[in-house]
């Protein structure tokens, strides 16, 4: 299988990078092709501006969607989003791993979102039946997590309420949205306080699922 690997955590010591090197060697020891998007190591850019597309469908007003449906069809976009696209068609599963940020994930992984999965590449803009007609069927994708407060604060009737659901703004309107399967999130909870060896046991346990896929 071939995977791609989209990562968004700036700490080369923290437990979200022990996450994404067990991962990396996990999938590599199962067999599977592997390409990383380290977005932090990367500098990517999570704004969508005018320069995303080097040639312009209309000058004199910026109209993004029109634009990435225009660069569709010319390959009129940035050199690193086409990068990216690249990628994304090579790939049989995304695997998006992030800490949680506000509910939800840090601004420069929602911005590779936006300027990568663009409408004509992503989605089908030109239909009312767009869950049906995603232009990445075939593909599944996958969050990996980790949240700073505890399990019972993300759960139903919890402070933050459940994660699940707070998620589904990616899982549902964006992976489904786009035609791919959802796989079950991976979430581990409370990680500003976890020991050595509750966090051995997690990464033991995402080493497991991802031998698994």
């Amino acid at each position: 299988m071939k995977i791609l690997y989209i990562y968004a955590q700036q700490e080369p010591t923290s437990f979200n990078a022990a996450l994404k090197n067990t991962a990396l060697y996990a999938l590599k020891e199962k067999g599977h092709e592997v390409k990383l998007s380290d977005l932090y190591a990367m500098n990517f850019n999570p704004v969508l501006t005018e320069e995303d597309f080097t040639k312009r469908k209309k000058p004199d007003v910026f109209k993004p969607f029109l634009e990435a449906i225009n660069a569709v069809k010319t390959g009129a976009f940035a050199p690193d989003i086409l990068a990216e696209m690249e990628k994304v068609k090579w790939a049989d599963l995304l695997i998006f791993q992030f800490p949680i940020y506000f509910t939800s994930m840090p601004a420069i992984m929602k911005g590779w979102i936006d300027r990568v999965l663009a409408p004509g590449f992503g989605f089908n803009p030109i239909t009312n039946s767009a869950y049906e007609t995603g232009l990445l069927k075939g593909k599944s994708a996958m969050i990996v997590t980790t949240t700073g407060a505890s399990k019972e604060w993300y759960s139903e009737g919890g402070e933050h309420g459940d994660l699940n659901k707070h998620l589904e703004s990616v899982t549902h309107c964006v992976f489904e949205y786009m035609g791919m399967q959802a796989l079950p999130s991976h979430i581990i909870y409370e990680v500003s306080r976890i020991s050595r060896e509750k966090g051995d046991e997690e990464l033991e346990k995402y080493r497991k699922r991802l031998l698994e896929l």
